[in-house]
């Protein structure tokens, strides 16, 4: 899911910039980059012809450099990187391990998810059978029996409202967050929620009162963070003595490490 892409300003450069998209997506990736190269020659301060040619360049081993260089171009022009030039980058194997842990910036995952709201339910729970809340209200009431109940939840990453839903009749006050603006607006026409602030998880719940909630959830949230540690610190504290933390992770295909 690439971030919406700005018009350049320039109708020519828009529609050699729609021509070495799709010649990327048929596997053309040198008419790709030549037709990118076009692009800039006209709007040389158009951003998303930058990471495009970036991404041209890198399906040849040989232009690796060059791929870089051009995804280093995109973070002069958008230093939040809201086009996420740094995952680009950390897929090169360019930078340190510190620039790598940084490199899904919130500006890339609010750009990602305000361009994806409108569709986001359909395709997660649809097209891909996401269960996500649904399991963790299964293991809240395998813990706690089904006649739970949690007077105050915190729903971080909330995005559409999807976890709100899941947890209609166990919870009492809930207080949502997440970045995304557009996934705020959708979660807003739930109704379910007493309080959405827009902003990342770790402000957030710093700012919440110390054991304030009883529980904190977390729906396919935590892959987007550069840090667990000082989320998992702050959930931790917000929670009332006897609290809960939900969350879910994503499996991985590779071999597993030792436990």
């Amino acid at each position: 899911m690439p971030a919406p892409t700005r018009s350049s300003g320039d109708l020519l450069a828009d529609r050699r910039y729609a021509w070495a998209e799709a010649a990327l997506a048929e596997g053309d990736a040198a008419a790709a980059s030549d037709l990118a190269a076009q692009v800039l020659e006209i709007a040389p301060g158009y951003a998303p012809a930058w990471l495009l040619l970036g991404r041209a360049r890198a399906a040849d081993p040989a232009q690796r450099q060059a791929a870089a260089d051009a995804f280093r171009s995109v973070l002069v022009l958008d230093p939040d990187d809201a086009l996420g030039a740094r995952l680009h980058l950390a897929a090169l194997g360019e930078g340190d391990g510190a620039a790598n842990a940084e490199a899904i910036s919130p500006a890339y995952v609010r750009a990602l998810f305000d361009g994806y709201a409108g569709r986001f339910e359909r395709h997660l729970v649809e097209g891909l059978g996401y269960c996500g809340p649904a399991l963790i209200r299964a293991a809240l009431e395998r813990l706690r029996g089904p006649d739970a109940r949690f007077g105050t939840v915190l729903d971080l990453g909330c995005g559409t409202g999807l976890m709100a839903r899941a947890l209609d009749g166990l919870a009492g006050t809930l207080v949502g967050v997440d970045l995304s603006p557009g996934m705020l607006a959708q979660a807003r026409r739930t109704g379910r929620y007493a309080r959405l602030q827009e902003g990342d998880l770790r402000g957030f719940l710093e700012a919440e009162p110390a054991a304030s909630a009883d529980l904190v959830v977390a729906a396919d949230v935590f892959i987007y963070l550069r840090e667990i540690g000082p989320v998992l610190r702050e959930a931790a504290r917000v929670l009332a003595p006897g609290g809960l933390l939900a969350f879910t992770l994503q499996g991985h295909p590779g071999e597993r490490g030792a436990v």
